[in-house]
C-alpha cells in the first residue's frame, strides 16, 4: 500500500514569513465562524486534492461512508452501517435511505461506485489514489492495467455497497472518511466538466454546501438545508480564511478577526500561552520527524555508526528548546495511541542518563573504527530549509561534535529536497518527516519496506522486516497483528535506518466564541460539531 505524500513534510516553510500581507478581514456576523485554514486549496474537486487545508473544507462540504465525530473518532457518514466479512476481504455499508446532495437529488449507490472509478481512473490525476490500494483491482486500475470498471466496488441496489479487498485492511473504515473516498455529484460533473467546483455549480453531499470562493480572502460555506441532521449543525456559515503567515494570523486572532488558528509559530508559542492561556492546545498528533540513513553508505552501513548517532541526540532539548514545545521527544518511529496497535516499543538507551549515553555512544563508534582520539566521522546532513529545520540541524551537529563527527549541511527548499531523495540522490543522512493518513502503525512502518520506492530512499532492507510486515497484511486477528507489527518495530529499532527525533503535536488557538472543539490524534474537528458562543 502505497499512501500519498500530502502530510510527509508537514514542516516545510514553519517560521517563514508570507510575501504577501495578510488582507483584512471583513466584519463577521456573529453566526459565521472566521475558520484560519493555513492556505487557499489548489482546487475543490475532492479527487485532485492533497493538502491538509484542503481537507478541512472538503471534510465540511462532503461525507464518505463514514466520518469523523466531535472527538475525532470514526462515526458512520453517507452510510449509516457497515459489516465485515469473516476474512475480512468483503465490506458492505448500508446507505442512509434520507441521504441527499445539496440540491436535493437521492445519493445513492451508484454515486459511490463512480466516486471510487473516478478516483482511481489514470485519467483524472489523483494525487491520493493510493489510499485506495486495499480496494481489489485499485493498484492496476490506477495505472491503467485494467479498466476502470474492473474495481472491487458494486452497488447490488441503490442503498448497498459492497467493496471487496485485495487483503485484510483494520484501518479501511478510516480510508472511507478520506478525502480519497468522497463522491461527487455526476450530473454537476457531466454538465460543467472541471468548472463543477465553482460556486453555484458545486453540489455536495454533507453539512455545509459552498456559497463563495475569494482567493487569497476567504472561502464561505453555508449550511446545506439538505442534510440529514441539517437542524442539528449549529454554526450556520463558516468562512474558510487562508493563513499562511502564522505571525499575522496570531495577529488578526488577537484583533477578533478570525475565531480559531489549526497551526502557530513555534518561536510565539511560550508568549501565546502566557497571553491566551488556555486558548492554546497543544496536544499528540500522528507524525514523526527523523533523520533517514543511507544504509548502503559506508561507514552509515554499520548499525553501531548510526546507533551511536542515536545515542547522542538530546531529543528533550529539540523539543523543548529548538522546537519551543510543540513536539515531543521520539524514542519510537510510531506515536503513542495508534488504532490497532501496542504501546510503541522504545529504542535501546531510553533509560540512560545524557552522560551514559554519550558515554555509549563513543564505545560504539570505537567498535566502528571512530569516535574521540580516532578518525573523524565525516557526514552530510542533508535538509529543506526552514528556521526551525536549521536550528534543530545546526543543534544536532553540536551534540556529534564530542563523538568526533566532523558536520556539514546541504539545504534546499522543500520541493527540491523531497525530490531529490525520491529520485536517488546521493546523501548521507537526511531530514524526513511523516504525517500519516490514517490512525495505524503500518502506516509508519511501510515506509522503511524495502519495496517503497517512494519513502525509503536510504535503501533499508531488512527481510525480516519486509516478512514481518506481509504476516501483519495477511493477519485478520487484531491483536496478533498488532503483536506482528511490534516486532517489526523492534527490527526497526535495532537497525535504525531511520533516526527517530520528534513526535508531532497539533497547534491550536482557539477563541472565546467557539464552542465544541476537542483536541484529538488525528487533528480533525469538522465544522457540524462546533457551535458558537
Amino acid at each position: 500500500m502505497r499512501p500519498a505524500m500530502r502530510r510527509r513534510d508537514v514542516l516545510a516553510g514553519l517560521g517563514a514569513a508570507s510575501l504577501s500581507a495578510a488582507v483584512p478581514a471583513r466584519a463577521a456576523g456573529p453566526a459565521s465562524y472566521r475558520r484560519g485554514n493555513g492556505a487557499d486549496p489548489e482546487t475543490l474537486d475532492p479527487h485532485k486534492t492533497s493538502t491538509v487545508a484542503e481537507a478541512t473544507i472538503l471534510l465540511d462540504l462532503y461525507e464518505g461512508l463514514s466520518a469523523y465525530g466531535p472527538d475525532g473518532n470514526l462515526v458512520p457518514g453517507a452510510a449509516s452501517g457497515w459489516t465485515t466479512s469473516p476474512d475480512g476481504l468483503t465490506w458492505t455499508f448500508s446507505l442512509r435511505p434520507d441521504g441527499r446532495w445539496s440540491n436535493g437529488d437521492p445519493f445513492v449507490a451508484d454515486d459511490v461506485v463512480h466516486g471510487f472509478r473516478r478516483m482511481l481512473d489514470p485519467a483524472t490525476g489523483a494525487k491520493y489514489a493510493s489510499v485506495l490500494a486495499p480496494i481489489r483491482n485499485a493498484e492496476d486500475v490506477n495505472r491503467g492495467a485494467m479498466p476502470v470498471d474492473a474495481v472491487g466496488v458494486a452497488a447490488p441496489d441503490p442503498l448497498t455497497v459492497v467493496i471487496r479487498l485485495a487483503q485484510p485492511t483494520p484501518y479501511f473504515v478510516e480510508l472511507m472518511a478520506h478525502q480519497a473516498s468522497i463522491p461527487v455529484h455526476r450530473p454537476s460533473l457531466a454538465r460543467f466538466g472541471d468548472a463543477f467546483t465553482r460556486p453555484g455549480n458545486l453540489v455536495s453531499n454533507g453539512a455545509y454546501l459552498l456559497k463563495d470562493f475569494s482567493p487569497n480572502d476567504r472561502i464561505t460555506a453555508i449550511r446545506n438545508p439538505h442534510y440529514r441532521e441539517a437542524s442539528k449543525v449549529a454554526i450556520p456559515q463558516v468562512e474558510y480564511i487562508p493563513t499562511p503567515d502564522l505571525a499575522a494570523a496570531v495577529r488578526r486572532f488577537a484583533a477578533g478577526e478570525i475565531d480559531s488558528l489549526e497551526d502557530l509559530p513555534a518561536d510565539q508559542v511560550k508568549a501565546l500561552k502566557s497571553r491566551f492561556g488556555a486558548g492554546v492546545i497543544l496536544n499528540p498528533a500522528l507524525g514523526v520527524l527523523a533523520l533517514m540513513v543511507n544504509v548502503r553508505k559506508r561507514p552509515l552501513d554499520d548499525a553501531r555508526v548510526r546507533r551511536a548517532l542515536s545515542l547522542a541526540l538530546d531529543r528533550e532539548f529539540l523539543a523543548e528548546a529548538v522546537w519551543g514545545e510543540t513536539m515531543l521527544p521520539a524514542y519510537s518511529l510510531t506515536p503513542a495511541g495508534l488504532d490497532n496497535a501496542l504501546p510503541p516499543p522504545t529504542m535501546p538507551g531510553r533509560d540512560l542518563s545524557p552522560l551514559e549515553r554519550e558515554d555509549a555512544a563513543v564505545a560504539l563508534l570505537r567498535e566502528a573504527g571512530y569516535g574521540p582520539g580516532g578518525t573523524p566521522l565525516a557526514v552530510e546532513l542533508r535538509y529543506n530549509i526552514t528556521d526551525n529545520n536549521r536550528n534543530t540541524m545546526v543543534a544536532i551537529a553540536d551534540m556529534w561534535r564530542p563523538l568526533n563527527v566532523a558536520t556539514s549541511f546541504a539545504a534546499t527548499d522543500a520541493k527540491t529536497h523531497f525530490a531529490y531523495l525520491r529520485d536517488g540522490g546521493p546523501f548521507d543522512i537526511a531530514r524526513m518527516s511523516w504525517l500519516a493518513d490514517y490512525a495505524d502503525p503500518q502506516n509508519f512502518l511501510f515506509l522503511v519496506e524495502s519495496t517503497n520506492d517512494g519513502f525509503n530512499s536510504g535503501r533499508y532492507a531488512n527481510p525480516a522486516y519486509d516478512a514481518l510486515m506481509r504476516d501483519a497484511a495477511r493477519e485478520t486477528d487484531l491483536a496478533a497483528r498488532a503483536r506482528i507489527l511490534s516486532r517489526a518495530e523492534e527490527l526497526f529499532l535495532a537497525d535504525l535506518p531511520w533516526i527517530p527525533l520528534l513526535h508531532y503535536r497539533h497547534k491550536h488557538l482557539i477563541g472565546p466564541r467557539l464552542r465544541g472543539f476537542t483536541p484529538n490524534l488525528r487533528g480533525v474537528s469538522p465544522t457540524r460539531w462546533l457551535s458558537l458562543a
